[in-house]
């Protein structure tokens, strides 16, 4: 997130696009609502689902899946014609404006209209208009913006409307993704990505890998980014790669096309599983470490807003479970890596040598107070909000982007789009609220959600199990019937591993970050005959 949630207050308006906010981060999502009912402020919505918040929306937009390019370029085509844009951010804070206005003109709000599936163009102008009015407006979206073969050009396309509209770099303003869940923000700031050390340093830089060398007193670092997740499935499945150690992740869930990744774990020669139960992954291992759950150990995490909070010890660890670093370090020390770590506090310690952004954070300072990166000295009070002066590459780069369709588009076979995502009452791959008794008596199970007019033609009816296939499997799943989609759009919670959304999803990726396209693919819905 650019901005922090403290400022949603300062927001005049706001645009979501993507996220099913009150359901998958109903704390900001409760905060939006307030401000829009109890304050006035105004709200626009872009989803294909008829999200709790649209009930609140100035403007609804009920798009097709995978067309949020073509939306935002179409808000953006009208602050250009009609000179609605801030000019002078514009002019003093940005570059390439010309190519972007140029890409922009043919997404009159009727060609965008016919792309998103929406029957009133004109909604499209007044929308941009009352934008330019919202002085600052903030942009959120989740995985319903980044979870496609255009993920990346998605994420770009948000902050080219912000930077027209001149509310980045201010309070109240902003790009805020809302991610899904509660140290991704940090995970990702500590490395665990394939081509970055700590801090998104680049590991294909000579610099950073002799930094990192020194740092760690390691030998041959190299500098050739590795495998993103699905590339490591496809390299697994392949027989390229031989054994895998999985932490708090249990991708037989949560990764799309299932049957390749149940097929991609069988073909490994050595598989390790690292988590708090035994998940349908670890049931695949070789070896499964039991590791503690957040209320046993100590340490940080690093919030969706960029603040890093403290954790603490609640309980002893159940049984012969351990803190994740502990199993980490003793399997290291085993293999030779002499690691002379004693605690969290001595990581945080090397984190703060090597992560800039965390350099002026310690465990004395967040127990008192909020700090979000970049905090570079400890007399630093960190940074509530990004770019406030000048963008970290200097001048805001305006990208033109092309709306491109879904890797897989309807056909006769599979006429319907499918789209997946989550409940407010259950998380991720159900590995922690499928184990709560009282969460699960509320949702056991899933539940294809399907439009009235189509449950009519296909002849079912609201509780009846049905088949829902694509080119990569199928499932019998329960119907229910709601007009939260439109037609010809149907909806899985993908928690629910007995009846699985991910054994039918696409792993299609997107080029650039290799994230797979979970949000859209074709699919058939039929009545199972006795």
């Amino acid at each position: 997130m650019t901005n922090s949630i403290r400022e949603i207050p300062l927001s005049e308006g706001f645009l979501v696009i993507g996220s099913n906010t009150t359901e998958n981060h109903p704390v900001i999502g409760s905060m939006i609502k307030n401000e829009v009912i109890n304050k006035q402020k105004k709200l626009i919505v872009a989803d294909p689902r008829k999200i709790e918040l649209a009930r609140f929306a100035d403007y609804y937009f009920q798009i097709k899946p995978g067309t949020n390019i073509a939306i935002l370029n179409g808000f953006m085509h009208v602050l250009i014609k009609e000179g609605l844009y801030n000019k002078a951010y514009v002019e003093s804070r940005c570059e390439n404006f010309e190519e972007l206005a140029k890409t922009l003109e043919r997404y009159t709000p009727e060609y965008v209209a016919e792309i998103c599936g929406l029957q009133n163009h004109e909604d499209i102008v007044k929308a941009a208009r009352l934008m330019a009015d919202l002085t600052p407006m903030s942009l959120y979206y989740s995985m319903g913006i980044t979870q496609f073969v255009s993920g990346v050009n998605g994420v770009k396309s948000t902050a080219n409307l912000q930077m027209l509209l001149g509310n980045m770099g201010v309070p109240g303003g902003g790009v805020n993704p809302l991610r899904g869940q509660n140290n991704v923000q940090g995970a990702c700031d500590m490395g665990c990505l394939p081509a970055t050390y700590p801090a998104y340093q680049p590991v294909a830089s000579e610099e950073n890998k002799e930094k990192f060398a020194d740092a760690w007193g390691a030998q041959a670092l190299s500098t050739k980014p590795g495998l993103t997740l699905m590339e490591m499935m496809n390299a697994a499945h392949a027989g390229q790669v031989k054994a895998m150690y999985i932490m708090g992740e249990n991708p037989i869930v949560s990764d799309p096309n299932q049957q390749h990744v149940i097929e991609a774990l069988e073909r490994l020669d050595f598989l390790v599983v690292q988590d708090i139960f035994l998940t349908e992954t670890a049931a695949y291992a070789d070896v499964v470490f039991p590791a503690c759950a957040f209320l046993e150990k100590e340490g940080t995490v690093s919030n969706t807003e960029r603040r890093v909070q403290p954790m603490h010890k609640v309980i002893p660890p159940w049984g012969d479970a351990r803190d994740d670093w502990w199993i980490t370090t003793e399997i290291a020390n085993r293999m030779g890596a002499g690691w002379q770590y004693e605690s969290p506090a001595d990581i945080f310690a090397e984190i703060r040598k090597v992560t800039p952004s965390y350099a002026g954070i310690t465990y004395k300072r967040i127990e008192k107070e909020l700090i979000q990166w970049p905090c570079p000295t400890t007399d630093h009070p960190g940074t509530q909000y990004l770019h406030k002066d000048k963008f970290s590459r200097g001048l805001g780069l305006f990208t033109a982007i092309e709306y491109t369709p879904p890797a897989e588009e309807v056909d006769k076979e599979y006429p319907m789009i499918l789209t997946t995502g989550r409940l407010l009452e259950h998380f991720h791959s159900g590995t922690m609220t499928r184990n709560s008794r009282i969460l699960d008596e509320i949702v056991p199970e899933g539940f294809v959600e399907i439009n009235p007019n189509d449950a009519t033609n296909i002849n079912i009816e609201d509780g009846e199990i049905v088949a829902v296939s694509t080119r990569r499997g199928s499932i019998r799943i329960k119907a229910k019937i709601a007009g939260k989609s439109k037609p010809n759009v149907v909806f899985i919670p993908f928690h629910f591993f007995e009846a699985c959304a991910n054994r039918l999803t696409t792993d299609s990726l997107d080029p650039v970050c290799k994230i797979p396209e979970y949000k859209v693919c074709s699919c058939k819905v039929e009545k199972i005959q006795a």
